[in-house]
């Protein structure tokens, strides 16, 4: 009588569909298949079972599927496996207790020399303090406040939110970030114009093909902004000449002289990284511009939230929703790693960038959407924003009382809104100042990191980002900041 489970007139055991799961290649089977019992199959269960152990893909102390539950699997008789257990336990190999199952063994890998480190590799001291811009405060993320919006929505969630959905985002998201652009960014926005992205530069990339496949050859920059920006658009063959700028902004007057422009990228409301806001009659001279050419403005509004000093600069869509297309992020706010970013569209092309999105890219979580509406319609966000405006405009404070008392000759600028500062330099002392900070073991960026290829070197100062250090860094990383310092 046959030991297998087939055969049993009681069935499968309760666990024999439920056991884990162990890919195993037989090496003793028979052409149709493995053979259902025999000496030739137990030894290549043994050898299979041995040398996934001596590879490490059965780690010490894995659990093995239950006899019953291999045999069904590999369509063998059960006293094969339970023979090949019973054999590799006498070996050493598994380990079988009554209660615990079959495991394998506790083994001592064998040492092997560790490499030689190269000698022509350089060693790098990874810095003990960091300045860099372009972060929030991760350690005030609001983990509690989130964890209870993604339990609500979860909760709420209708069936159909588990499958793919419409590629432009979950209509639950569109339609509270469209309440909260109106109030807090004085943008236009109907749910229907509103996709949601991956974050900016996911946004930059789908309007690049967009662009692109209008055949726009050219999209004016700022001067000074991101490489990584620029080079979104270059890969899509766009070139990106540069506009000049002064202590008003960019000089957005100047976009009829730019040969092919179809579009510009402006960060309007606190130019990225030198800080001040477009003039008004610059704003207005961008959306004229865009007006008689059929041309768009693509606004970066990254950190719009974070203004202390002046009153609030408006988004420049709201100067004409038709010509400029919004683009926001949860980067700044929130954490740069929920990737979460929205664009809000003129109604001509959101037909082009839904070609452009889907049916292939979805990009952002429908479960992270659905916990992003709930936490900012129940007020968290704002509650939040409220809390990390205070919490930076403090940082800024000490930034500017420190370097004021240590370097009384060194201007800082841009600090009216944002999360970095400006910190001017005597011309020819950017470089040395860096080189200086990363011996105070500072990580820094100097100006000249964000000037674009085709403009000249103009001027010196730090990039300073003072949002990103945790409280326990934060008075290291300035006394570091001051020592480096002419």
């Amino acid at each position: 009588m046959t030991d297998s489970w087939a055969n049993s007139p009681a069935g499968p055991a309760p666990d024999s569909g439920l056991g884990t799961d162990l890919h195993l290649e037989l090496r003793a089977s028979a052409p149709g298949g493995p053979a259902p019992h025999g000496p030739g199959l137990r030894a290549g269960l043994m050898d299979a079972l041995r040398e996934a152990v001596r590879t490490g893909r059965l780690a010490p102390g894995t659990r093995l599927p239950s006899s019953r539950s291999l045999a069904a699997d590999l369509g063998v008789a059960r006293n094969t496996v339970a023979d090949a257990y019973a054999e590799l336990v006498a070996e050493g190999w598994l380990t079988a207790r009554q209660g615990s199952g079959t495991r394998v063994a506790a083994r001592s890998a064998p040492r092997r020399p560790a490499p030689a480190p190269p000698r022509t590799r350089p060693v790098h001291r990874r810095p003990a303090y960091s300045l860099l811009p372009g972060s929030p405060d991760l350690a005030a993320f609001p983990r509690a406040q989130w964890l209870a919006a993604a339990r609500r929505a979860l909760t709420a969630a209708p069936h159909e939110a588990f499958g793919l959905g419409d590629p432009l985002g979950r209509m639950e998201l569109r339609t509270v970030l469209a309440d909260y652009l109106a109030r807090a960014r004085g943008v236009y926005a109907a749910p229907e114009r509103i996709v949601v992205c991956s974050g900016f530069i996911h946004g930059l990339a789908l309007m690049a093909q967009v662009l692109g496949a209008r055949r726009v050859r050219a999209v004016a920059v700022e001067s000074y902004g991101l490489d990584f920006h620029w080079d979104v658009l270059t890969r899509a063959g766009i070139r990106t000449p540069a506009l000049p700028l002064d202590a008003l902004g960019t000089r957005t007057e100047e976009l009829a002289e730019v040969d092919g422009a179809g579009a510009v990228l402006l960060t309007a409301a606190h130019q990225y990284p030198m800080g001040m806001a477009l003039h008004p009659d610059r704003r207005a001279a961008a959306v004229d511009w865009a007006r008689g050419t059929g041309g768009f403005v693509l606004e970066d509004d990254y950190d719009g939230e974070f203004r202390y000093d002046r009153q609030p600069v408006g988004a420049l869509q709201g100067l004409d929703p038709e010509r400029v297309v919004y683009l926001g992020t949860a980067g700044k706010s929130l954490a740069p790693g929920l990737r979460m970013g929205w664009m809000v569209l003129p109604e001509e092309l959101v037909g082009e960038v839904r070609k452009a999105k889907g049916p292939l890219d979805w990009a952002s979580s429908t479960l992270d959407q659905l916990t992003l509406a709930e936490f900012i319609a129940s007020g968290a966000y704002d509650r939040h924003v409220r809390s990390m405006r205070l919490h930076y405009r403090r940082r800024r404070d000490q930034l500017v009382a420190a370097v004021t008392e240590r370097a009384p000759g060194i201007r800082v600028t841009g600090i009216a809104a944002g999360l970095h500062a400006v910190v001017e330099l005597p011309p020819g002392t950017e470089r040395s100042v860096v080189e200086a900070a990363a011996r105070q073991g500072l990580a820094l960026y100097g100006m000249s990191r964000f000037r674009h290829p085709s403009v000249p070197r103009d001027r010196d100062a730090l990039v300073v980002g003072y949002a990103a250090p945790p409280d326990s860094a934060w008075t290291g990383a300035l006394e570091a900041l001051c020592r480096a310092l002419p």
